[in-house]
């Protein structure tokens, strides 16, 4: 896919065309990131995405401090990801760490304006709206015209899977190029798959209770009894199902338990669950 012309590579060289003096045009968003970088790998695809979301409203400009060290160091880049945001020549306001999309929106917000909305909001208004049909026939339109876009075939995984169709939406991530995979959207999805897979397999949460009355070291029983309060959106339920398992079996189903564990936590984005059981988890595992 060619590089977008919202998305600029910056350096030594290029800086101060790009960022001082094109932030007097639009503002720029600059990445702070290096190769090495978990976080980052996270982070950058997102960023591309709103930045040709926005169609210009901003430019991202991405600094790899590894090669761009005294860039690094001018402005006291500590820790990475860090990204700044420059307004009419100034640094104007920052943050660190990965975001999730929303407060990243939030955050542009002070001098960003998203461009009028295009395709892909249509069908994320769509899926949202739980309208599938009107989604499906705007993705095969969209898909015709660029069947490479990686946005547009995340949302077809979506839409599969909103409509139960999970070997579908499975083969498509599966295509994805490998910095997709680290998105939140494939992120979620991949959650999802796995515990619709799974429940689909499972007893009614009744059968798979009365399982584990009578044997509570039935690890499958209870592994499945957690897909299946996942799909009934009882997270809590089943985050101490499965902490339960990682205690008792860790190495049940080639470690299942702890694989689900952070699968839930992608689900679950920023909730407080989230923060309790990763903390339980580490006491569990260390």
């Amino acid at each position: 896919m060619a590089q977008s012309p919202f998305i600029i590579d910056v350096t030594a060289e290029n800086f101060m065309a790009v960022v001082i003096e094109g932030s007097q045009q639009v503002p720029v968003l600059v990445d702070f990131w290096a190769p090495w970088c978990q976080p980052c790998q996270t982070l950058i695809p997102l960023l591309e995405k709103l930045a040709n979301e926005y169609q210009g409203a901003f430019i991202l400009a991405k600094l790899n401090t590894e090669e761009q060290q005294a860039l690094a160091m001018q402005f006291q880049i500590r820790s990475i990801p860090a990204v700044k945001l420059f307004y009419q020549g100034q640094l104007i306001d920052e943050f660190m760490g990965v975001l999730p999309e929303p407060d990243i929106r939030t955050f542009l917000a002070r001098v960003v304006q998203p461009q009028s909305a295009g395709p892909m909001d249509d069908i994320r208004t769509a899926l949202q709206q739980a309208n599938t049909d009107a989604a499906g026939i705007m993705l095969a339109d969209f898909l015709a015209a660029d069947p490479d876009n990686v946005e547009a075939r995340i949302l077809q995984a979506q839409l599969h899977t909103q409509v139960h169709e999970y070997a579908q939406a499975q083969a498509i991530i599966d295509l994805l190029p490998a910095e997709a995979h680290f998105t939140p959207e494939v992120q979620v999805l991949k959650a999802q798959l796995l515990f619709s897979t799974l429940a689909q397999q499972a007893a009614p949460i009744a059968t798979l209770q009365e399982q584990l009355t009578t044997n509570p070291n039935d690890s499958q029983a209870r592994y499945m009894l957690a897909a299946q309060l996942v799909m009934q959106e009882q997270f809590e339920a089943a985050l101490n199902e499965l902490l339960t398992l990682v205690r008792k079996d860790r190495g049940y189903a080639d470690d299942a338990a702890r694989k689900a564990m952070l699968e839930l936590f992608a689900l679950l984005g920023d909730s407080p669950l989230v923060t309790s059981y990763r903390a339980k988890l580490s006491s569990a595992l260390y």
